[in-house]
C-alpha cells in the first residue's frame, strides 16, 4: 500500500515535506560488489506528521540499509514509515495494470499505414516481482511464472472478440497514474516534534558498484629493476549517475551478507619526498581491520561507467626473477577423497612427472623498496622493454591484499629453455614396522645459450609427517612441515641432476 492511500484510509491530513538533494554526495566502494552511499537531503519538515518522497536512489537498493538522520545532530526525526517501491514503470508493468481492461493498440502494415485498434487485455505475460524470486527461491518462481504467463509465456488479447497470443500492435495507455514510479522511489512518513528545515543525511547500502586494483611492472631492457603504476578501476551499475562525488574505496575482506544467501598518504609523502611529482590522486588510511583510499578530488561517476584513477607510482622498485620447478604432478581427479593412510601406500601416487619450470617474479613492499603502503588485491601485468624500445608483455597474474613490509611472489608463466624432469627410481615400505623408503631423481636442463640460472627445485614429502631425509646430492632447504627446496646453478647449455632418499616411518 503506497502512502498516497494510506493516508486516505487513516483520514489524517498532512502536510507534504518538501526535500531536495544537495551537492556532494559521497561514496564509499567496496571490492565486493557493493557500496555505500550518503546524499544531502534538504528537508523542510512542519510540526507533526510528514510525507516525504525520494527518487534519487540507485535502481539496487537495499531498503533495510537505509538511515535517514541530522548529521548535526541537533533534530530528531523518526520516521513512522517507509515504503520501497522498485518497479518502475515499463510496457509490460502497464499491460498488467490494464489487465481486464480495453486500450488502443497502434497497427502498422507491411505498406507502413498505421490505424488505431481496440483490444482487451485478458493476460499481459508481465511477470510481477521479480526482486522476490531472488529471495523466495523456486517454488516462488514457478508460481508467478503460472499466475503471469501461463504454460505458453505469452500474452493474451481479445481483438473482435477473438483471441490473439501476442500483442496487435504497439500499446497506446492512458496517462500515468499519480502513484505510478518512473524510477525506485522511497515514501516517508516522519514525525517532527516542532516546524524546522534542516540538511539531513539518507545513507544506504547498494549493489551495481565495484572496484578493483590494476597494477603495471614496467622492466628496462636489461636488470630487474621496475617501475610500478597502479590503477583503481571503479565500475557503476547502479542505475544512478553520482555528480561532483567525494569517493572512498574500502579494501579487506568485510563480512557481507548476499543477498541470495540472507595510512597510504604519510608513506607516499616519504616516497615522493624532494622530487618534482605532483601530489597522489588517492590517499589511504588504516581503517578499524581494513584500509581505506581516498580519491583527493571529487569526481563524477555516471551511471554504466567505467572510471580510472592512478593511485601508484614507484620508480625503482627491485625485483627478483625466480625459477621454480615443482616437479610432481597429481592425477586429483583419481585420488580425490583418499584418506592419508591410502595415499601413504598407493605405490603411484605422486609419480607423474609437470616438465614446466615456473617463472615467478619477487618484489618486497617496503618503502626501503620504494613502495611500503597497502596494496589492495587486483591483476599485476608485466612488460619489458625490447632493444627497439618498446614494451612487450611479459605475463599477468593476481595478487592478493598485501600489507606493508610483506614479500609479494607472481607466477608469470613457464621459461621456454628450462626443462624439467622427475622420476622415482625406489619405493619401498614395510606395514608391519610401519616405515616407507622412496628415492627420486630430478633433472633440470638449461638451454639458454649464454645465461646461467639458479632454479629451485621444489619437493613434496606427502606420504606422512613424520620424514626425514636420509641421502641427497644436495643440500636443501625445509620451507614447509612438508616441503623442501633445493637451490641450485645450472651453467648455460648444462644439465643438473639431483637425487634424494626419504625415509618415514609411522
Amino acid at each position: 500500500m503506497n502512502c498516497v492511500n494510506y493516508l486516505k484510509i487513516a483520514a489524517i491530513v498532512f502536510l507534504f515535506a518538501a526535500c531536495s538533494a544537495l551537492a556532494e554526495p559521497s561514496l564509499t566502494i567496496y571490492n565486493q560488489d557493493f557500496a555505500v552511499v550518503r546524499d544531502s537531503l534538504n528537508l523542510n519538515l512542519v510540526q507533526g506528521t510528514n510525507e516525504v518522497r525520494v527518487t534519487d536512489i540507485t535502481a539496487h537498493l537495499e531498503p533495510d540499509s537505509v538511515i535517514l538522520r541530522d548529521p548535526k545532530g541537533k533534530h530528531a526525526i523518526q520516521i513512522l514509515e517507509q515504503n520501497y517501491r522498485a518497479d518502475p514503470v515499463s510496457e509490460g508493468l502497464l499491460l498488467s495494470l490494464y489487465e481486464g481492461k480495453e486500450i488502443e493498440f497502434l497497427v502498422t502494415n507491411a505498406q507502413g499505414d498505421e490505424k488505431i485498434v481496440q483490444g482487451k487485455i485478458i493476460r499481459s505475460g508481465y511477470v510481477p516481482h521479480q526482486s522476490g524470486i531472488s529471495r523466495y527461491g523456486q517454488q516462488y518462481e514457478a508460481r508467478q511464472m503460472r499466475y503471469a504467463t501461463g504454460a505458453t509465456g505469452q500474452p493474451i488479447i481479445e481483438v473482435d472478440k477473438k483471441l490473439r497470443f501476442s500483442l496487435p500492435g504497439r500499446p497506446l495507455f492512458p496517462s500515468l497514474a499519480d502513484d505510478t514510479i518512473l524510477k525506485p522511489t522511497i515514501y516517508w512518513l516522519l514525525q517532527a516534534d516542532k516546524k524546522a528545515r534542516f540538511d539531513a543525511e539518507l545513507s544506504y547500502i547498494t549493489g551495481g558498484m565495484s572496484w578493483e586494483a590494476d597494477y603495471s611492472m614496467l622492466a628496462q631492457e636489461k636488470g630487474d629493476t621496475i617501475q610500478v603504476i597502479g590503477w583503481v578501476t571503479m565500475d557503476n551499475q547502479s542505475g544512478k549517475t553520482f555528480d561532483n562525488a567525494r569517493i572512498k574505496l574500502m579494501a579487506g575482506d568485510v563480512s557481507k551478507i548476499q543477498q541470495q544467501d540472507r595510512a597510504r598518504a604519510l608513506a607516499l609523502e616519504e616516497l615522493y619526498a624532494g622530487t618534482e611529482m605532483r601530489r597522489p590522486t588517492v590517499t589511504e588510511k588504516a581503517f578499524e581491520d581494513y584500509h581505506l583510499y581516498t580519491l583527493e578530488r571529487p569526481t563524477t561517476l555516471h551511471d554504466r561507467e567505467t572510471k580510472q584513477v592512478e593511485f601508484l607510482r614507484a620508480e625503482g622498485v627491485k625485483t627478483e626473477r625466480l625459477y621454480i620447478y615443482d616437479g610432481v604432478k597429481i592425477d586429483s581427479a583419481r585420488y580425490r577423497g583418499y584418506q592419508p593412510e591410502y595415499i601413504r601406500q598407493e605405490r603411484d601416487y605422486g609419480t607423474l612427472c609437470n616438465p614446466k619450470v615456473w617463472v615467478m617474479r619477487e618484489f618486497k613492499n617496503s618503502q626501503e623498496n620504494h613502495l611500503g603502503i597497502p596494496l589492495p588485491r587486483g591483476l599485476v601485468r608485466f612488460y619489458r622493454q625490447d632493444e627497439d624500445g618498446q614494451l612487450e608483455f611479459t605475463g599477468e597474474n593476481f595478487i592478493d591484499h598485501t600489507p606493508r613490509d610483506e614479500t609479494v611472489r607472481v607466477y608469470t608463466g613457464n621459461a621456454f629453455d628450462l626443462v624439467g624432469e622427475r622420476r622415482r627410481t625406489d619405493y619401498k615400505i614395510d606395514t608391519a614396522r610401519n616405515w616407507l623408503d622412496e628415492s627420486f631423481e630430478i633433472k633440470v636442463r638449461n638451454r639458454k645459450e649464454k645465461d646461467a640460472v639458479e632454479v629451485r627445485v621444489v619437493e613434496h614429502l606427502y606420504r606422512w609427517l613424520s620424514w626425514e631425509i636420509v641421502e641427497k646430492s644436495d643440500s636443501f632447504v625445509k620451507t614447509e612441515s612438508q616441503t623442501v627446496e633445493f637451490r641450485v646453478n645450472i651453467p648455460a647449455g648444462k644439465e643438473k641432476v639431483i637425487t634424494y632418499k626419504v625415509h618415514y616411518t609411522w
